[in-house]
């Protein structure tokens, strides 16, 4: 969103950055909430929550798509839906997760799951980013293209392979 915003519809970088300032505070207004939604209602809260993402990402497509230029106030807005999603996933996710794991392997269990969510995030961002500019790359380059798509179909082979033998590692 920071690149589309600061190539696409060259937001200065400060106020590109500021745009994320509302999701982080309904995430953190979800998180609040998610504890007491998961007591009522367990992990389901997880599927609503993702349920909450879609739909913000589904309106910021369609923003995006239906207006030439939109606000970064108008994005703003529109990312709180996804932030809030996030919060009610986030929190109660790692009590799910980490659930079933012995007490006495309590540190090895959080730690693949810090390890595990930080390699997730970072082929997310790769992944995504790639898809960017090979987006915009397609406007002028054809190789361009071709080695962003191999660029990104080779962190998701290895971000699996990882996470494959991590799990084999400890499993």
């Amino acid at each position: 969103m920071t690149m589309y915003m600061q190539k696409g519809l060259q937001v200065p970088p400060l106020q590109a950055g500021l745009v994320f300032l509302p999701l982080a505070l309904t995430f953190v207004i979800a998180s609040r909430h998610s504890g007491m939604r998961a007591k009522h209602r367990g992990t389901l809260v997880l599927i609503e929550g993702c349920a909450v993402q879609i739909a913000g990402l589904a309106a910021l497509v369609t923003v995006i798509e239906s207006i030439e230029a939109p606000s970064a106030m108008m994005l703003s807005l529109v990312l709180t839906i996804f932030g809030y999603g996030q919060g009610l996933v986030m929190a109660p996710l790692s009590s799910a997760v980490l659930s079933t794991v012995k007490p006495a392997s309590a540190g090895a269990g959080s730690g693949m799951y810090g390890t595990t969510a930080q390699i997730a995030n970072a082929a997310g961002v790769a992944a995504i980013g790639a898809v960017f500019f090979a987006i915009e790359a397609n406007q002028s380059s054809r190789p361009a293209l071709l080695a962003a798509c191999a660029l990104f179909a080779l962190s998701i082979v290895a971000c699996a392979a990882f996470l494959t033998w991590m799990r084999r590692v400890t499993g």
